[in-house]
């Protein structure tokens, strides 16, 4: 007798634990669509969309607060594509008229941002033209969710996009002069490094160019590059050059009689004792090119960056 209580005992008890497991399935899965044990996301981790109408006859530009890197859609019933000669507008229309229910796209930015739209027919949208805010304007740095993910690019490696603008916003807004040795003049242009910053392995320069001509200064480009200090005769130059990953403020035409600030992202590199660091500034279609010579201590010594005094 003792025996078959024990055995209904036991019974009762596994009957018991598969009644819980089975709510605990249900209750995490919230429906019939998934198969095996789920759990539920919670509302915090969703991105919020936005909804915007769309039509057949008209196009909606879309303008976002940084260069635009990735465009996925959720269906053929539109079609997306960056606005020609724009980096950060997007165009959107939709392929078929009066198509039924919604469908998405999403939007990555170079400056890690995410954006997450529904897009319904509308005969007549209500915006054509929609400019997405971008919250670093305001300098509210204290939210980083909804719209700023955690997404990375190979060539930041580890560093979030939104923290290398936000370090090299804060060095312009600061517009402190830490280097006062590094500068080129030359036919009215004086070319400046204000300052070399260091975070997490990444290299910042701010720089200013000077126009006291009255004629226009306009950039082809800036150029970094590892060269050797001394080249000996008939010996072929040995030079590397430094892409810049990032770039803040950084205009084409400065005006005659006025002053421009730009902040350079690099990525980490060392120089060794017999090269140096050149700093080129290109005139296009001009000859009034500036140079400066950046040596091995001038990064060495680099200002490193307290992320918590990041404003």
């Amino acid at each position: 007798m003792k025996q078959i209580f024990v055995l209904f005992a036991l019974l009762l008890g596994v009957c018991a634990a598969n009644a819980q497991t089975t709510d605990t399935v249900k209750y995490a899965a919230g429906n019939d669509l998934y198969r095996g044990i789920t759990r539920k996301l919670p509302y915090r981790q969703m991105v919020t969309p936005y909804g915007v109408e769309v039509t057949f006859a008209k196009t909606v530009h879309i303008i976002f607060p940084a260069a635009v890197r990735y465009v996925d859609l959720g269906s053929n019933h539109i079609i997306a594509g960056k606005a020609d000669g724009a980096e950060n507008v997007i165009r959107v229309k939709a392929t078929t008229e009066g198509f039924p229910g919604e469908t998405n796209f999403s939007v990555i930015c170079e400056d890690g941002s995410f954006f997450s739209f529904n897009a319904k027919y509308a005969r007549e949208p209500e915006m054509l033209n929609i400019e997405m805010k971008d919250f670093l304007e305001n300098e509210d740095t204290s939210d980083f969710s909804h719209t700023r993910m955690n997404i990375y690019f190979r060539e930041l490696g580890n560093e979030s996009p939104l923290l290398v603008k936000l370090i090299m916003q804060s060095i312009y807004k600061n517009n402190d002069r830490k280097v006062r040795h590094l500068g080129s003049k030359r036919f009215g242009i004086q070319f400046l490094i204000k300052g070399i910053y260091t975070y997490n392995g990444m290299l910042y320069v701010h720089t200013q160019t000077k126009n006291s001509s009255n004629v226009p200064f306009d950039t082809d480009f800036i150029k970094f590059k590892i060269v050797d200090k001394k080249v000996p005769k008939r010996t072929a130059i040995q030079e590397t050059v430094l892409d810049a990953v990032r770039s803040y403020n950084e205009v084409i035409e400065i005006a005659g009689k006025s002053t421009v600030r730009t902040v350079y992202a690099l990525p980490k590199f060392t120089i060794p004792d017999d090269k140096l660091l050149l700093v080129e500034l290109y005139e296009k279609n001009g000859g009034r090119h500036q140079v400066i010579r950046v040596e091995n201590s001038d990064i060495v010594n680099a200002e490193v960056i307290n992320e918590l005094k990041i404003k």
